[in-house]
């Protein structure tokens, strides 16, 4: 039913392509599109490069005879270490269920370079996710009749006290580097990183402090849920190293020795030497001084 062209097509965003495309590569596609029905989902969530496979599932699923899903897709963010986010690669991305130290530790390693607002991960995410979520709870608040620069919501917001009205970031810094920063939309504090106002650094600390932030309740409802613990555990099972096993020791074979001449038989090979002209070495024994010799034929006399 699916077509090499059509294989290659759905998977063009997602699966490396090279001239001679692996069997696995053409099968991707379809077994993810699959996945809708033996999962039994009503939607597919994915980024954007996730379309083309979005719209073989939407094609071919109807001919199998199952139903048509829905599909979900959000904006493609740069991973931590530049380039596109990588599940395979752990540092190009922040986990739901990422320990406060580990988020920490990806921020302080990401690449964040001056004035650039192009291929940075850290801003994107910014722009994608933590704007976002920091206008949609001001706006949930004042839907509520709420006020949302009150200072329990400031400090829910992780926005600072003293902050100007209508902040949504704020970046707590000492006043020998210029004192705290406050923003108002995502535009303004792109527009000072740009111009090297705001740091690399102030940019990695205040993007810790709200990841932790959002990340806060997620890790404290997966900590107090046994079924969820479990679920993890058989999703992304641990990698246990298989025992090592000792290596076998080789059999150490004794060293065979000649036994040493008697002193009639080197007197013997000797003189055997001496009128045939032949080595004593050839029979395994080496010459003695000629004192030596002597003394030996007089012992055997």
């Amino acid at each position: 039913m699916t077509t090499l062209h059509d294989a290659v097509k759905a998977g063009a965003e997602v699966v490396k392509q090279i001239e001679s495309p692996l069997l696995s590569s053409l099968m991707y596609p379809g077994m993810q599109a699959l996945d809708e029905q033996y999962l039994d989902v009503d939607f597919q969530f994915g980024g954007v490069d996730q379309r083309k496979i979005f719209t073989m599932a939407q094609e071919y699923l109807p001919k199998l005879g199952y139903k048509k899903r829905a599909h979900l897709m959000n904006t493609m963010v740069p991973g931590l270490a530049g380039g596109k986010m990588s599940s395979s690669d752990p540092n190009s991305k922040i986990d739901f269920l990422d320990s406060a130290a580990d988020v920490k530790k990806k921020i302080k390693v990401a690449f964040c370079e001056p004035t650039n607002i192009t291929e940075n991960g850290l801003l994107s995410f910014h722009k994608a996710v933590l704007v976002p979520i920091q206008v949609m709870r001001r706006n949930q608040l004042i839907d509520r009749g709420e006020d949302p620069d009150a200072p329990a919501h400031r400090a829910a917001l992780a926005i600072a006290a003293d902050a100007p009205a209508g902040t949504i970031v704020s970046i707590a810094r000492a006043e020998k580097w210029g004192g705290p920063m406050y923003y108002d939309s995502y535009e303004a504090m792109e527009a000072d990183f740009a111009s090297d106002k705001l740091k690399p650094a102030d940019l990695k600390l205040v993007t810790v402090d709200m990841i932790n932030a959002l990340l806060d309740p997620i890790r404290a409802a997966f900590d107090g849920d046994e079924e969820w613990k479990q679920a993890e555990a058989k999703a992304y099972p641990k990698d246990v190293p298989a025992p090592k096993q000792a290596k076998k020791q080789k059999e150490k074979k004794p060293k065979q020795t000649k036994p040493e001449p008697s002193a009639d038989e080197f007197i013997a090979s000797s003189k055997q030497a001496a009128t045939e002209n032949v080595d004593p070495k050839a029979n395994g024994v080496a010459p003695q001084p000629a004192a030596a010799i002597i003394a030996n034929g007089q012992q055997t006399q």
